[in-house]
């Protein structure tokens, strides 16, 4: 059974989320960046109109070149609120997300309760590589990305989050740790690693495709974005203002998730429930009713 957090503190990551969200979207409009929701932040507008009422993060996703440009904004202009948590600004951190942390707080997964990171609560921030047209030229593209974005995975993890459960979960996590053994008795950098998955995701980034994905998912193919279909945005209500989504945003949950308008079973509803979260100086902060950020 995952965790569930009790509804007070549910409640204030959530409001926190939403502020750092906030912070983002002016940065956004300020300097006509663009950017969209995605994957469980899409089910959520489209289903309750916010948060899926369990959740607790909220997933962005930015082209390459907003996603660049942010970047050097924020951390010029933000920094005494804020700080980057991705593998430029820490070789630990073993994502291929970027991660908007709120400086003061901790936010630490059981997954990474040994890996030594700035944690922080956070907002979940996708860059999304322009795709090669070529069929092939994809494929090699896609795979790459998302094989050295898992061999460092293991290289810093030795049991991470997996997606399978059982027999075949005992399994796959023995394999994950033996790997995770021989990678660092063979002294495997990871700033090699990361070379090669920055490298192969970033292969066409100077040339117009058709599409832009993100390719370090469970599944390198779930965070495609046909860039005809995906543009112009549409915008949804989510929470206290209306966000931007991937206007064929239906389409690409279906393939996802299959029937995402159905919420699951209990004992199948995901959460990120932390090892260690500590609000700091925001513990006492009033909390409007439902977290929704007053205006």
């Amino acid at each position: 059974m995952p965790e569930f957090y009790d509804d007070e503190t549910l409640a204030r990551l959530q409001y926190l989320e939403m502020d750092i969200l906030h912070d983002f979207v002016r940065i956004c409009e300020e300097n006509h960046l663009t950017w969209f929701g995605y994957a469980g932040t899409g089910i959520g507008a489209l289903r309750h109109k916010g948060y899926i009422p369990w959740d607790d993060d909220i997933d962005i996703s930015m082209p390459r070149k907003d996603y660049d440009e942010f970047m050097r904004i924020v951390t010029e202009q933000m920094s005494d609120k804020y700080h980057v948590l991705n593998s430029e600004t820490d070789e630990n951190y073993p994502l291929a997300t970027t991660r908007l942390c709120l400086n003061g707080t901790v936010f630490r997964e059981h997954s990474m309760k040994d890996v030594d990171c700035d944690w922080g609560i956070f907002l979940d921030l996708y860059a999304l590589e322009n795709a090669a047209d070529n069929p092939i030229a994809f494929w090699f593209q896609m795979w790459s990305c998302w094989f050295w974005g898992k061999i460092l995975i293991l290289r810093s993890i030795p049991r991470p989050y997996l997606y399978v459960h059982g027999l075949l979960a005992k399994i796959v996590t023995c394999a994950c740790v033996i790997s995770h053994h021989i990678l660092r008795i063979l002294h495997i950098k990871k700033s090699w690693l990361i070379h090669l998955r920055e490298s192969a995701g970033r292969r066409y980034e100077n040339r117009e495709t058709k599409r832009i994905a993100y390719f370090c998912d469970p599944r390198p193919d779930t965070n495609t974005f046909e860039v005809a279909k995906t543009y112009p945005l549409r915008y949804l209500p989510f929470e206290d203002f209306n966000m931007p989504f991937p206007n064929n945003l239906e389409e690409l949950l279906t393939k996802m998730y299959g029937d995402y308008m159905t919420p699951p079973p209990v004992e199948k509803r995901k959460t990120h429930f932390p090892y260690e979260l500590d609000f700091g100086p925001y513990k006492d902060i009033e909390i409007p009713k439902k977290g929704k950020k007053e205006n």
